[in-house]
């Protein structure tokens, strides 16, 4: 398998899904806290990247198994089908990558507290049944919910508590001040599901997925895609406003017109190869510019 197949089947492109939540989740702990663990960060972000790529696998490896249309899916669409990849080599690549990541995890909480145990195997119940299962997360109307929460939020909130274990308190006003911030990547994530969800749909409906856009209809579906991204704008302006980032935050709204111009662009044409690269280019700029706009306040403000 060459390294080009392997990013492929890893998704390696949406890998930032998962990366910025963990910046946003660094720049909340140094603001808030003042503290950074960079050792157990760093061991955390190796095991969540792994996990992810195994998730990516998973996904790919269940889509090829439970594909009914045939020819299109599996033999040109599907990348272990298109490139010919040995089943059993995948199904090894996912045990190991599932067990090295839980194995860290799993250490992990053994030094920082059993709240972390808990977190992570709620993230990898996720994200086994995501693709997993009679009824797979991701052919349901949960896949936007499920993968905007657990990647968007849930990254977000376990990196401020492997840097504030000592002194994290469960309380509602800190979690909520961490859904606050981490909303903006909860929002963008779930719109990368329901942009592929919209360009997939008829896809999706043959091989029997019956996803969010199925219920709603593409008209819907694509309102509530711009819905998502007001909610994430919205939630950068609260997030100055409560006190938990500091004002340059605001700042992201330079960006508007960008993420305006992108989305006028997907409801004009939903074509996987053509224009669902514009959710990710909002996600991408989006979250990447609220993490630059909040370390720039914290260097500032030191």
């Amino acid at each position: 398998m060459s390294i080009k197949i392997f990013f492929e089947l890893v998704e390696i492109k949406a890998k930032t899904a998962s990366v910025l939540p963990f910046l946003i989740g660094l720049c909340y702990s140094y603001y808030h806290y003042g503290v950074l663990h960079l050792g157990y960060v760093t061991i955390y972000f190796i095991a969540m990247f792994i996990f992810n790529m195994a998730v990516d696998i998973l996904d790919n490896y269940n889509d090829y198994l439970n594909a009914t249309d045939v020819h299109d899916y599996k033999d040109k669409t599907n990348v272990i089908g298109r490139e010919n990849l040995s089943l059993s080599l995948i199904r090894w690549m996912i045990t190991l990558m599932v067990i090295v990541s839980a194995g860290i995890g799993i250490w992990l909480a053994s030094q920082v507290g059993w709240p972390l145990l808990w977190m992570g195997l709620y993230c990898y119940l996720v994200g086994i049944f995501y693709s997993s299962g009679p009824k797979p997360l991701s052919s349901l109307p949960l896949g936007e919910f499920f993968s905007g929460f657990t990647m968007g939020m849930m990254i977000a909130l376990i990196t401020v508590y492997l840097n504030a274990f000592e002194v994290f308190e469960w309380q509602a006003q800190e979690l909520l001040n961490i859904a606050v911030i981490a909303l903006p990547n909860t929002m963008w994530i779930a719109n990368l599901m329901l942009a592929n969800n919209i360009c997939d749909l008829e896809e999706d409906r043959h091989n029997k997925r019956y996803t969010l856009v199925h219920y709603l209809g593409k008209s819907k579906a694509l309102h509530l895609f711009i819905v998502l991204n007001i909610i994430a704008f919205i939630s950068i302006g609260a997030s100055v406003v409560l006190g938990i980032a500091p004002k340059t935050v605001l700042l992201s709204y330079l960006i508007v017109p960008f993420v305006w111009k992108q989305t006028t662009i997907f409801l004009k044409k939903q074509e996987k190869l053509v224009t669902f690269q514009t959710a990710i280019k909002i996600l991408a700029i989006g979250s990447t510019v609220q993490v630059c706009t909040y370390l720039l306040g914290i260097i500032i403000s030191r």
